[in-house]
């Protein structure tokens, strides 16, 4: 019986299971991104939807009421 002696691992080994590991992963990003910019367009139209809010708020407490009284 003749033991089996593992071959040596080279750059070319390592270089072609990371692009294998690259390709594997750019799929998923590819189908999220129609995703995320609609995701993107409704989290800034709630954010500014708030920042007004709290900015009429503001306005409402800051903001002076003149009463005036005829005799």
């Amino acid at each position: 019986m003749t033991k089996d002696v593992p071959r040596r691992i080279t750059r070319d080994d390592i270089e072609s299971k990371f692009r294998q590991l690259l390709h594997q992963a750019d799929k998923p990003v590819e189908a999220a991104k129609p995703g995320i910019g609609v995701v993107a367009v409704v989290a800034g139209f709630g954010l500014l939807a708030v920042v007004y809010l709290i900015g009429t708020r503001k306005g409402r407490l800051r903001s002076t009421v003149v009463e005036i009284r005829r005799s």
